[in-house]
């Protein structure tokens, strides 16, 4: 029997554990079209590590979307075109090229959570559980028929590496068993409309990972998870600057809101209804952890102590 060929677009921890799962259900990938890790992306092997052990061909171009990759994957003639967490939109005309279709993976269940950053923006509104989903690709984006999901549940302290290792693990298996299904056609289509009403999210802003004393605390341990390292971080705007907070957890014990108050269990971080219990500042591109240093930071920067 003949192998199913692909070619796969790919990035992230998740792009890398898919392609290992087209891998393993014996597709053969003709090439690989990727990006060059930034130099903060070092916690995650990129796909074109695991195509260049399997002597998959692989292109780290600037545009997807140029004539010439057009031309060179209508000559191979492709039975699938995939996008893992491809960070370009693919023009419509190489939706067509591929014989049995163009799959688009998206980490979320759709149609929630449709846009950028699905991961970070469900720890944000505090979602109890999300998922992974494998759909039909059209020119808009995270469109298409739903073609296979997988639930991920969400831990009370989840962050956005520990969710994103889930929904990896998630989509590797998703991609691998639903291969049979795409070959034969024998896999059922859904129509997302048919799920109730979409959601979208725009891509995450600096600002965005702002904590505000107004918030409550289920708030601002959502911010701080969802960016939690080797993400950004959420961080407090100081006279001094953005002071970043690496880790927190919810306390038992009160701080006025706007303000923070040295305990013997460590620093309080006061917001609308109780406290956070701060475990990492980070200053200067440096990690503050004794609380007694923490104190002082924010006394430098100008917050106010209870």
């Amino acid at each position: 029997m003949t192998k199913p060929t692909a070619v796969v677009c790919a990035y992230s921890s998740v792009g890398t554990a898919a392609l290992e799962g087209l891998l393993e259900a014996g597709v053969e990938v003709l090439a690989l079209y990727s990006y060059r890790p930034a130099p903060d992306e070092g916690w995650f092997t990129p796909p074109a590590a695991v195509a260049q052990a399997h002597g998959i061909p692989v292109h780290l171009a600037p545009s997807f979307n140029d004539d010439a990759v057009y031309e060179a994957i209508r000559a191979q003639r492709p039975d699938f075109l995939f996008s893992f967490y491809f960070r370009e939109m693919i023009q419509a005309r190489f939706l067509a090229l591929p014989r049995l279709g163009a799959y688009n993976l998206h980490g979320s269940l759709l149609p929630k959570y449709r846009g950028r950053a699905p991961i970070n923006w469900v720890l944000v509104r505090g979602e109890t559980s999300t998922g992974i989903t494998l759909h039909a690709m059209t020119p808009k984006p995270d469109d298409g028929a739903i073609v296979a999901q997988a639930p991920i549940p969400i831990d009370w302290d989840e962050t956005a590496l520990s969710l994103t290792e889930k929904a990896a693990a998630a989509g590797r298996d998703l991609v691998r068993k639903a291969l049979p299904g795409l070959m034969d056609g024998s896999l059922s289509r859904i129509d997302q409309k048919a799920l109730g009403p979409s959601t979208y999210f725009g891509g995450r802003k600096p600002a965005d990972s702002r904590l505000d004393a107004a918030m409550n605390v289920a708030e601002a341990f959502n911010q701080i998870r969802a960016v939690a390292d080797p993400w950004p971080n959420a961080f407090l705007e100081t006279a001094e600057g953005p002071l970043k907070v690496t880790w927190a957890l919810p306390a038992a014990e009160p701080c006025p809101p706007g303000r923070f108050r040295l305990t013997e269990g460590g620093l309080l971080l006061g917001f609308a209804d109780g406290a956070l219990r701060i475990h990492t500042l980070k200053a200067r591109g440096l990690r503050v952890e004794r609380p007694t240093e923490q104190a002082q930071l924010l006394r430098e920067a100008g917050w106010p102590e209870a």
